[in-house]
């Protein structure tokens, strides 16, 4: 299969990107297609979804993007804007192609070590060597395009922990250039040394995501390897202009030195190496790139135990084999190509991220201690948790349990190490990013899934520390309030959201508790997790942020926040999108709104009103709490259906924004099933219509049955989107939920549509 697949790349090299695309499904549906035939990586680079096209391995460390964000000639350029992904899908001037990259996130980290080939004289002003290019293709694992200024195909896979990069030369003066300055990180400085006219290594600084906590900037070694060796090489630097007396001694001040055939190492800001070919005749050389967070001699090792001796057919073969293996743990039938296309890639973006820390040897950085680790499992890293806790986990813990007890053991190494649990952990390193205390709800909820091979005791008790530590608590500022008054105020940052956050916290430490046999202690929090309604006003039937003296905050508008716009009171949102944020209590709210038609006629101005915000995480299980009302469940239905066809799509803009390391694929994985987490702390699942005809689920013979859940979907059309009735395993059932223990022992969930809404 690969093969082949290799062979049509090759010979569509010239062709317009869109019949590219069409030629490789088609070459492929000759001999049947694998899953991972439907997956699209450049859906998400465009409309801020800042995804990237170039290749990954499931959970890998390393990654290739094109990096297309420098430069004027570019529609959205890194250094005039917010902007934090190495690839853009309207850009069309490319620099290089960075070997580590995150995918689907907010702020600009990573995106450095970048390769970039080039024919002539060695340029090394990014601006300068740049080039427009075209005939795109990406795959699942692979990507390549032609650098028109040069015409040189680029090829492009990925092991775990080592970046492949094939570049096929014209005959004539060839070069290929590692530039170190360049990057999407914020940070600077790096160190390189030319070992051999075949081998380089060094080290690149990057951290301050977010720009928060830039004292815990941290290095990424790596050692890259050439098929051929160069007849001659060197490196540069450019340093700073200087000013004043001294600088008029300086006969580079401010200019980029060459230093050819140079084998000392060299540190810097601006620096980078140059390995030049003459070639008599058309010529590819492959550079693999092994990277660590622990060292240069851990980056050459694992270049050697994943790649040696391998071409990039061989590495390209070997991680399309672990993608279709993992993406086939969902099968789908039914639907159109499209269809499977948006759910795969979806599925695709979710198993990126957490990804791999560690290396081959199970080193990795230990967080806060300066130590070396090591395990003998994964450590995991990139928790992205405010964003990943209300969707993604639960679905790890569903199809990936193993992945998940995993992800769980690495956040409770980090309290190990650090004193606390991760709240936006990215590469052993706490960026303190969001609010809340979302790893104790990914934790609870882990356990009650019956993934339970961790340490809950320690669990419990790291917890219960950011539960109630008052001073110097990194994961709940404003604790004293809460504990005082059972809510933030308008001292406090984002007083109302950040008091939802941490209610939901509570609420998973109450059913911990209560799982552990511990009484007092799940209703002392299951009491705490009901404070929000001190927020609630009837006058608007809503949350609102409360003075220090108890006192509403004026002047109120609850629209005020809509679009990321910062406000008082609400993180990334407005009172409307927090208004329903409560999914531990959603009972207690409808209460608290005056019973189930008032609810259903706020919710329903949720979306009529055009404050659902699909981009963001704290409204998006909101078209599920229509389930919580009899009679109303078709509008849950309906709602979703919208949804999916108007922000999903198969392009680059298909994403509603950013993906949130797969929060927003995530969603769209469980709404094409047609099953939901919305609630927290309770294991269910909320249904819905499915997009398939059936859906089968390989469930994990270590923590479930080993049996496959098969969700069918009867008289399935366009037209027919409502449910009219529901069995599972045969029996009539009669509720718009099923429960985590019900799907993971195996069976049928069957629905029948009509497309008549059953009121």
């Amino acid at each position: 299969m690969s093969e082949s697949i290799l062979k049509t790349l090759k010979l569509i090299s010239g062709v317009k990107t869109g019949t590219i695309i069409c030629l490789l499904f088609c070459s492929i549906g000759l001999k049947g297609q694998e899953v991972s035939d439907y997956v699209n990586p450049f859906i998400g680079t465009s409309n801020f979804g800042a995804t990237y096209p170039g290749p990954v391995a499931p959970r890998g460390m390393v990654s290739i993007a094109p990096f297309n964000v420098a430069g004027k000639q570019n529609v959205l350029e890194k250094d005039s804007r917010w902007l934090s992904n190495p690839y853009v899908h309207e850009n069309t001037f490319l620099t290089g192609f960075s070997q580590v990259n995150l995918s689907g996130v907010g702020c600009p980290d990573l995106g450095v070590i970048l390769v970039m080939p080039t024919t002539g004289m060695v340029e090394t002003d990014h601006l300068s060597y740049g080039s427009t290019y075209s005939n795109e293709v990406a795959k699942a694992g692979y990507y390549s395009n032609t650098l028109d200024k040069y015409n040189i195909k680029t090829e492009f896979t990925t092991s775990k922990r080592v970046g492949v990069n094939r570049f096929t030369f014209p005959a004539g003066e060839s070069n290929i250039l590692l530039n170190l300055g360049l990057g999407l990180t914020n940070e600077e400085g790096a160190m390189v040394k030319v070992v051999s006219s075949s081998e380089i290594e060094g080290m690149r600084t990057v951290g301050a995501f977010c720009y928060n906590n830039p004292e815990s900037a941290y290095p990424v070694y790596f050692v890259a390897k050439f098929s051929k060796p160069a007849d001659s090489f060197g490196v540069w630097k450019k340093p700073r202009k200087y000013e004043g007396e001294e600088a008029q001694w300086m006969t580079y001040n401010g200019k980029t030195r060459m230093m050819d055939n140079a084998t000392r190492m060299i540190v810097g800001d601006s620096i980078g190496t140059y390995f030049k070919y003459t070639f008599s005749k058309q010529e590819t050389v492959e550079v693999k790139i092994g990277v660590s967070y622990v060292s240069i001699e851990n980056a050459r090792k694992n270049l050697e135990e994943e790649t040696s001796n391998k071409s990039l057919e061989t590495v390209y073969e070997e991680t399309l084999g672990e993608w279709n293996q993992i993406l086939s743990k969902v099968k789908v039938e039914g639907g159109s190509k499209e269809d499977k296309i948006n759910f795969y890639t979806a599925l695709y973006h979710t198993l990126i991220h957490p990804n791999t820390l560690n290396d081959f040897n199970g080193d990795y950085p230990e967080i806060n201690t300066g130590k070396i680790g090591n395990t003998t499992g994964t450590r995991y890293t990139v928790f992205s948790l405010w964003d990943t806790y209300r969707n993604l986990h639960q679905f790890m813990s569903l199809v990936y349990p193993r992945q998940q007890s995993n992800m769980v053991k690495s956040m409770l190494a980090m309290y190990d190490e650090n004193g606390w649990l991760p709240k936006w952990e990215l590469n052993s390193t706490e960026t303190f990013t969001m609010v809340g205390d979302p790893a104790s709800i990914v934790i609870a909820d882990t356990y009650l899934k019956g993934i339970q091979d961790f340490d809950v005791q320690k669990s419990y008790l790291a917890m219960l520390k950011s539960a109630n530590q008052i001073e110097d608590n990194p994961l709940r500022p404003g604790l004293k309030n809460y504990l005082g008054k059972g809510y933030l105020t308008t001292e406090d940052v984002g007083s109302v959201s950040t008091t939802q956050e941490y209610n939901a916290a509570d609420y998973s430490i109450a059913v911990l508790a209560k799982a552990l046999g511990k009484t007092k202690d799940y209703k002392t929090y299951r009491k705490r997790s009901l404070s929000y309604k001190k927020l609630f006003d009837k006058e608007y039937n809503l949350l609102r942020p409360r003075n220090s003296d108890g006192t509403f905050y004026e002047p109120f508008n609850p629209l005020a926040g809509a679009n990321f716009e910062k406000n008082v009171g609400y993180i990334e949102g407005n009172a409307w999108q927090y208004a329903f944020m409560v999914p531990h209590d959603i009972k207690g709210l409808k209460k608290l709104m005056g019973g189930d038609k008032n609810f259903t006629i706020q919710l329903q101005k949720v979306f009529d009103d055009n404050q659902f915000d699909m981009a963001n995480e704290p409204d998006i299980a909101y078209p599920y709490w229509f389930n919580y009302v009899a009679g109303e469940e078709w509008r849950t239905q309906k709602t979703v259906e919208e949804l999916v066809t108007k922000y999903f799509q198969n392009k680059p803009d298909g994403l509603p924004g950013n993906d949130d390391t797969g929060t927003m694929s995530a969603w769209l994985v469980y709404s094409m099933m047609g099953i939901y987490p919305a609630s927290i702390g309770d294991n269910k699942y909320q249904i819905t219509s499915p997009v398939f005809d059936q859906v089968e689920i390989g469930l994990d013979s270590k923590y479930y049955s080993g049996k496959k859940f098969t969700i069918i979907t009867k008289n399935n059309s366009k037209e027919n989107n409502y449910i009219q009735s529901i069995k599972l395993n045969g029996e009539s059932l009669k509720r718009y939920w099923i429960t985590h223990d019900e799907i993971v022992k195996g069976g049928v969930l069957e629905l029948e549509l009509s497309p008549n809404p059953k009121k």
